[in-house]
């Protein structure tokens, strides 16, 4: 049987691995999907705990961390565009625009 503990040890795996990936990517699209895999993770157990405890609250939390993750890839791959566009590149070490 699949209790509350597997459901949290998956969470917390897949919230390692986006952490892992967005400090050792340079990519920018590869960071970024390593972090919609962190949202996701909290996602997961935002609804296990929901489910084991039996109230609505986290399942309402997940639709406000969808929102997030929704404007999150919308202004994020808007940036990356422009960016191409400037240098030809979408590596991160590349993004220093804002820098001194």
């Amino acid at each position: 049987m699949i209790t509350v503990h597997h459901y949290l040890t998956i969470s917390a795996i897949l919230f390692s691995l986006g952490t892992f990936g967005v400090l050792t990517r340079k990519n920018a699209i590869v960071v970024f999907m390593c972090i919609e895999l962190m949202l996701n993770g909290v996602n997961l157990s935002f609804i296990a705990l929901s489910h084991h405890l039996g109230n609505m609250d986290g399942q309402v939390f997940v639709f406000f961390v969808m929102a997030v993750a929704a404007s999150e890839a919308a202004i994020g791959l808007a940036l990356m565009i422009a960016f191409f566009r400037n240098k030809e590149s979408i590596e991160v070490e590349d993004f220093n625009l804002l820098k001194w």
